[in-house]
C-alpha cells in the first residue's frame, strides 16, 4: 500500500529531477535519483515520475545507470509507451567500449519484458553472443532465454539454437552452464537440450572448472545420458568418483544422483555409491546451516531403506542437541529408531527418553511414539520406559503414551497384559481427545482386563453431553458396546443411557446413525453383535521380525535431491491422529482393478465393491522348514524380493509365516501386491482344488517352492 503523503514526496523529487542546477552537479542528481528508488522501496508510487528518469539514464555514470534501470524496469509494464523512450539509449550502450556498461544494457533491456520490444532486443542479442567479454556472452545467452518466454508461442530460430550448441564449447564456464540452462528453458517443448556422447564427455571434463551452482546444472542434465557399453559407463564414473565426495552437499547430491540414475542396471555399484557418500553425509548433518542439517537427515533416511546399516556405527551423531530446532530432534529421532539393533539399543532407550520430557510437546510426543516403534522390537524394555512416563502425570506425555500403548498393542498382542495394568488411573489425566480415543478403544477391547474399565466408561458417559469431539463420541460407543459384550452386568444400564441420549438427543448424524445401528444390531441377538464388534485379533504367538527388509535403490532413486524426501513425514507412516488402529481406510488407486491386470485361470475370486481379490492355495511339501529360523527364513526371501511380515516361533503348531511382495509384468498396467500365508498343521496335505491360472499369483508361488525347497535341502 503507498505511504500517506505520497503526491507530495512525488512531486517534491520531479521538481529535483528538473532543476537544472540538480542536473549539472553529477553528485546531486544521483543523490536524488537514490531518493527516488528508497521511495519506491518503501512502498510509494513513484510511476509518475518515470518520463524524468528515462532522461537520467542518459549519462557515463554506471552507479547512476544501475539506479535508473531498477526503477525503468519496475514501472516498464506501467508505461509501455514511454519505454519506448529508453531503447534508443539501452542500444546506444550495447556498443559501449565498457564491457559492464555493454552487460548491464543487455540485461535490463531484457528485463523490461515488454512484447512490444522484442523487435528491437534481437539484434543487440545476437551481437552479444559473439562479444569478446565472457560477461556480455552470459548476459546475452540468459537474454534469448527471457525473449523466448516473452513468445513462447512463436517459432524456435534455429539459427539461434546452433549459435547456442557452439557456445556449450566456450572458454568462459559460466557462459556454458547459462547455454546448458537456456536451451533447457527454448527446447522444453522438445525435451531440453540433447545429450550425445560428445558434448557429454566435453562438460564432464570441464566440471571442476564450473562454480558450486554449474556444476550442479550439469550433472542434473547429464541424468538424461545413457552409456552406449559398460566401458564408457565405468569411464563416466571414474570421472564422477571426485564429485561423489565432495566437500559441498549440493554437488555430492547431485553426483550420486546421477550415478544411480547411470547404475539403475548395476544395483552393486549403487550401494557402493551409497557406501561412499556416507562422509558426506554425516558432515552435512553437522553443518552450521539448519536447513542443510534437515536436507541431509532426510536423504538419510531414504539411503536406510536400502542398506539399513549404514549408519549403525555413527549412531550418535543422531543425537539431538539442546538448542537443535524441534524439526530437526524429530527427524533424528526418526533416523534412531532405523538404527537401533542389539548393541545399542539400551543407549539409545536411554537417550529417548531423556527428550520425553522436552519443554516443546511435539518433541517429547515424537519421542515416545519413537519409543513405541522401537517397542515392536524390543517391547519388555520399551513398555517400561512408557509405564515410568505415565506416573509424570503429564497431560501431554499421558496422551502420547496411551496412543503409543494402543498402537503398539495392536501390533505386539503379548504386550496387552502390561498394557492393561498400566491404564488404572491414567484417565485422570488424558485431555486432548485422540489420547482418550486411544483408552477408549483400550478398554473396548482389553476391558475385561481392566478392573476399573465400567467405572471409567461411566465417567465419559455421564460427561458426554459436554463433550466437543465427534471422534471420542463414537470411540465411547463401540467400547462400551465391546464392554458390554464381556461384562454386561456392568455395562448393561450404562449402555442404554448412551444409546437413549446418542439417538434421541444427539444433533450430530454420524454420531445418531452408529448408535442406531448398535440397537439395531442388539435386536438380532448377542452372538450376532459378537461376530461384527469382536473379530479375529492378532495370535500373541506371532513376532514381529527386527529390522527393516531392504529395499532397491530404484524405488527411490527417482526422489533423492528432489523435496520429495522433505515432504515425506517419516519412512513409516505413524497414524497418531487415528481413533482406531482397525479404523485405518485402504485408499485404492483408480483404475486399480485386477482382474484387468490378471489374466487369471486356476484363481478364486471374490467381489467388494469396486474392487478385485484374488487368492491361491497351493500345497508344498517341505517338512523341515518350520524348523528354520525366522531370520534364514526372512534372509531367503529378501533374495528374490518377498519381505516377511511375521512369524510363529519354530516347532509350534499350526506354524505360519506372512508374507508380501509386489508383482509388475511387463504387459500390465499396474502392479500386483500380493499376500501371502505359509500355514503348516502337521498333518497330510491335501491336494488344493484349482480352478484357473493366473500370471503374477503363478510366479510368485514358483519362486516361493524354490525357495522353500532350498532351505528344505540345506536344513536336511
Amino acid at each position: 500500500m503507498p505511504y500517506l503523503g505520497g503526491e507530495e514526496t512525488v512531486r517534491e523529487l520531479r521538481r529535483a529531477l528538473s532543476n537544472p542546477n540538480v542536473q549539472s552537479d553529477q553528485l546531486r542528481y544521483r543523490n536524488t535519483i537514490l531518493k527516488v528508488i528508497r521511495a519506491m522501496s518503501q512502498g510509494v508510487d513513484m510511476s509518475g515520475l518515470f518520463s524524468e528518469m528515462v532522461k537520467a539514464c542518459a549519462t557515463v555514470d554506471v552507479v547512476q545507470k544501475k539506479l535508473v534501470y531498477v526503477f525503468l524496469c519496475s514501472y516498464a509494464a506501467l508505461n509501455p509507451e514511454l519505454s519506448l523512450l529508453v531503447i534508443n539509449t539501452l542500444r546506444k550502450d550495447c556498443q559501449d567500449p565498457n564491457p559492464m556498461v555493454r552487460s548491464l544494457a543487455l540485461r535490463n533491456m531484457t528485463n523490461l519484458r515488454l512484447p512490444s520490444l522484442v523487435e528491437y532486443v534481437e539484434q543487440p542479442l545476437a551481437a552479444g553472443l559473439r562479444d569478446r567479454a565472457a560477461c556480455v556472452r552470459r548476459v546475452a545467452v540468459l537474454g534469448w532465454a527471457k525473449l523466448h518466454n516473452l513468445q513462447a508461442s512463436s517459432e524456435i530460430d534455429a539459427a539461434v539454437v546452433n549459435e547456442l550448441y557452439s557456445l556449450l564449447r566456450d572458454p568462459d564456464p559460466v557462459v556454458m552452464v547459462n547455454c546448458l540452462r537456456a536451451l533447457e528453458e527454448i527446447l522444453k517443448d522438445e525435451g531440453g537440450v540433447a545429450i550425445n556422447k560428445p558434448i557429454t564427455h566435453h562438460l564432464l571434463n570441464r566440471l571442476k572448472e564450473c562454480d558450486i551452482w554449474g556444476q550442479c546444472q550439469v550433472l542434473r542434465v547429464l541424468q538424461r545420458y545413457r552409456p552406449q557399453s559398460e566401458d564408457e559407463l565405468f569411464d563416466i564414473l571414474s570421472l564422477l568418483d571426485a564429485s561423489l565426495v565432495s566437500p559441498h552437499p549440493p554437488i555430492m547430491a547431485a553426483t550420486l544422483s546421477l550415478f544411480l540414475s547411470l547404475c539403475s542396471g548395476q544395483p552393486a555399484v549403487s550401494l557402493a555409491a551409497l557406501e561412499r557418500v556416507r562422509g558426506p553425509l554425516l558432515a552435512a548433518c553437522g553443518s552450521g546451516s539448519r536447513e542443510m542439517r534437515f536436507t541431509a537427515l532426510c536423504h538419510i533416511q531414504l539411503l536406510l531403506r536400502s542398506i539399513p546399516g549404514l549408519m549403525g556405527a555413527h549412531y550418535k551423531r543422531f543425537f539431538c542437541g539442546y538448542a537443535e530446532p524441534a524439526y530437526i530432534k524429530q527427524r533424528k529421532m526418526q533416523v534412531l529408531v532405523e538404527l537401533v539393533n542389539d548393541e545399542n539399543v539400551a543407549m539409545l532407550l536411554d537417550e529417548l527418553k531423556g527428550y520425553c520430557t522436552d519443554v516443546n510437546a511435539e518433541t517429547a510426543q515424537a519421542a515416545i511414539t519413537a519409543i513405541g516403534r522401537i517397542g515392536r522390537s524390543y517391547s519388555d524394555r520399551c513398555l517400561e520406559i512408557l509405564t515410568g512416563l505415565l506416573g509424570l502425570k503429564q497431560d501431554h506425555i499421558t496422551s502420547a503414551v496411551v496412543q503409543t500403548m494402543r498402537d503398539l498393542v495392536w501390533v505386539c498382542p503379548q504386550c496387552s497384559d502390561t498394557v492393561c495394568f498400566a491404564l488404572e488411573g491414567c484417565e485422570e489425566t488424558l485431555q486432548d481427545s485422540q489420547g482418550r480415543q486411544a483408552l477408549l478403544w483400550l478398554l473396548g477391547v482389553y476391558g475385561e482386563r481392566v478392573s476399573s474399565a465400567p467405572y471409567t466408561l461411566e465417567v465419559f458417559i455421564d460427561g458426554v453431553r459436554s463433550e466437543a469431539s465427534l471422534g471420542v463420541k463414537m470411540e465411547l460407543l463401540t467400547a462400551t458396546m465391546r464392554l458390554f459384550l464381556c461384562r454386561p452386568a456392568e455395562t448393561q444400564d450404562m449402555l442404554g443411557r448412551l444409546l437413549h441420549y446418542c439417538i434421541e438427543e444427539e444433533t450430530d448424524m454420524c454420531v445418531r446413525d452408529q448408535a442406531l445401528l448398535y440397537y439395531r444390531l442388539l435386536h438380532c441377538g448377542i452372538e450376532e453383535t459378537r461376530k461384527v464388534l469382536q473379530g479375529r485379533r492378532s495370535d500373541p504367538s506371532l513376532g514381529v521380525l527386527i529390522g527393516r527388509p531392504a529395499e532397491p535403490v530404484s524405488q527411490w532413486a527417482r526422489s533423492f535431491n528432489t523435496l520429495e524426501p522433505l515432504r515425506q513425514g517419516s519412512i513409516e507412516t505413524e497414524s497418531v491422529s487415528r481413533g482406531s488402529p482397525e479404523h485405518t481406510m485402504f485408499d485404492p488407486k483408480p483404475n486399480a482393478d485386477l482382474s484387468n491386470t490378471l489374466d487369471c485361470s486356476r484363481i478364486e475370486k471374490v467381489h467388494s465393491g469396486k474392487e478385485d481379490f484374488v487368492w491361491m492355495e497351493e500345497c508344498v511339501r517341505c517338512p523341515t522348514i518350520p524348523r528354520c529360523s525366522p531370520q534364514s527364513l526372512q534372509a531367503a526371501m529378501q533374495l528374490v524380493n518377498i519381505q516377511t511380515l511375521a512369524f510363529t516361533p519354530p516347532q509350534t503348531l499350526p506354524w505360519r509365516v506372512y508374507l508380501y511382495t509386489h508383482t509388475c509384468l511387463d504387459d500390465a498396467p499396474h502392479s500386483t501386491l500380493i499376500l501371502g500365508e505359509l500355514l503348516y498343521t502337521g498333518e497330510e496335505p491335501q491336494k488344493a482344488e484349482v480352478h484357473k491360472d493366473d500370471k503374477a499369483l503363478k510366479g510368485f508361488l514358483s519362486i516361493l517352492t524354490t525357495v522353500l525347497h532350498t532351505l528344505s535341502s540345506e536344513r536336511a
